[in-house]
């Protein structure tokens, strides 16, 4: 049984890619990710803030005493909680490519064009074989309009692929009015792949306390339909990897990826929530199902049901809805 396939142009030997999550900060658990069967890790990522504070810190100590005045050492925010500074990041990122055999890709997470896409470059020298861009940009200035989120995303990603000479994908949220004719603008723009979707994390109200407090919540199964529609009809018209992630658990739902049109599923909920060791039971059940319907490579299923090759193309997009609606009966 074949399940080999080939994502931003790494031969992987399975769709199983490790997404990022605070699993890569522990080299052993890195270690345990290969074991268990992982075809690839995308490592954790690295902020754009961290490596802006970072600059501005070095600058502060550079100039430390140059203002006699308290107010003048005291306008660096605090600490969020950053596990490394972008040093230990790249030099960590070297030692998990040095020991474990799988690629391993780099995740640069930023807003804006600035020196800290230079990054993505020292992640190229520590060893990552591509790297993942996530772009998590939330559009609340009501001065900005869709057509300016969507030009910033075209530079960061021409910015990141004048710095390297591997492959770069970009992790998108699901909110762009057109996402079509955007995907096909990021594959001219040089993105060798696109990662569908990023959960953008909502805020929640305290109302005792009377504040506003986050609240991490891991997706769900039904949370891969997203993905799974959107990747079925962008599959047919780019030349671009297409990665699922977002309620990616089971055997059937990286089966139903590729069969919509996916290169790789990236798992993070599942391994958070279950364990690194669920990853062996996915491919087991990828190999049953195969084996039951004559299935001897996952190539041969992927983009088999994607929006031009499935029976029923229309149920991708507006005339399925009107049918559900219409046919739906409550229950009584």
């Amino acid at each position: 049984m074949d399940l080999s396939t080939t994502y931003l142009g790494l031969e992987l030997k399975n769709p199983l890619v490790a997404g990022a999550s605070p699993l890569s900060r522990s080299l052993d658990t890195c270690k345990e990710l290969e074991d268990a069967g992982a075809s690839a890790i995308v490592m954790y990522s690295l902020f754009q803030e961290q490596i802006e504070n970072e600059a501005v810190v070095h600058d502060h100590y550079m100039d430390y005493g140059t203002d006699s005045f308290a107010e003048a050492l005291s306008y660096m925010p605090h600490h969020v909680g950053f596990p490394r500074g972008p040093e230990e990041y790249i030099e960590h990122l070297a030692k998990v490519k040095q020991s474990v055999d799988i690629p391993v890709i780099g995740s640069l997470n930023g807003t804006s064009v600035g020196g800290w896409v230079e990054h993505a470059r020292m992640m190229q020298e520590a060893g990552a074989n591509a790297i993942e861009l996530n772009i998590y940009l939330i559009a609340a200035d009501a001065e900005t309009s869709g057509r300016d989120i969507e030009n910033r995303h075209i530079e960061i990603l021409e910015a990141v692929k004048k710095a390297v000479t591997i492959p770069v994908s970009l992790k998108l949220g699901p909110y762009f009015s057109a996402l079509a004719h955007f995907a096909e603008q990021l594959e001219d723009a040089g993105a060798d792949g696109l990662v569908l979707f990023n959960r953008f994390y909502q805020p929640d109200i305290d109302l005792e306390e009377l504040e506003i407090v986050s609240d991490l919540r891991f997706s769900a199964p039904h949370e891969m339909r997203l993905p799974l529609r959107w990747i079925a009809i962008l599959d047919a018209h780019l030349d671009a990897s297409l990665a699922a992630t977002t309620g990616v658990y089971t055997s059937f739902d990286v089966l139903k990826m590729m069969m919509a049109g996916a290169d790789a599923t990236m798992l993070c909920a599942t391994l958070l929530r279950n364990g690194i060791h669920s990853i062996q039971f996915i491919l087991e059940g990828m190999r049953e199902w195969m084996e039951d319907h004559e299935y001897h490579s996952v190539r041969q299923l992927q983009g088999s049901m994607n929006q031009v090759t499935c029976p029923n193309p229309a149920a991708f997009e507006r005339g399925n809805y009107m049918r559900e609606l219409n046919t739906f009966r409550p229950f009584v």
